[in-house]
């Protein structure tokens, strides 16, 4: 198994999602086939995506005290698509590691 391969994410895409769709990783559009596959019923991305998770009370106290930032790997995963005729999107959908 290849570096590449274990660090690839998935997403789950919205169960109402269908085709076509737009995606877009921290407001970036992403491209289908050059950031992104679909595969059943996720987005697989060949690249590792974290979320930074909730900041503890000693972190949040840090950060307005302004002792410390928050400076973690952030990534937001967004899906824009077509329901009963109308545009919605599917904000900040977790990412997984690709198993």
């Amino acid at each position: 198994m290849s570096e590449t391969t274990r660090q690839r994410t998935r997403v789950q895409l919205p169960v109402d999602a269908t085709r076509p769709f737009d995606v877009f990783v921290n407001g970036v559009p992403q491209r289908e086939g050059a950031d992104y596959i679909v595969r059943g019923g996720w987005l697989v991305f060949e690249r590792p995506m974290k979320e930074e998770g909730k900041l503890g009370l000693m972190r949040w106290a840090s950060i307005m005290l302004g002792i410390a930032g928050s400076y973690r790997q952030n990534d937001s995963v967004d899906v824009a698509y077509e329901r009963d005729g109308r545009k919605v999107v599917a904000a900040k959908i977790p990412v997984q590691p690709y198993e």
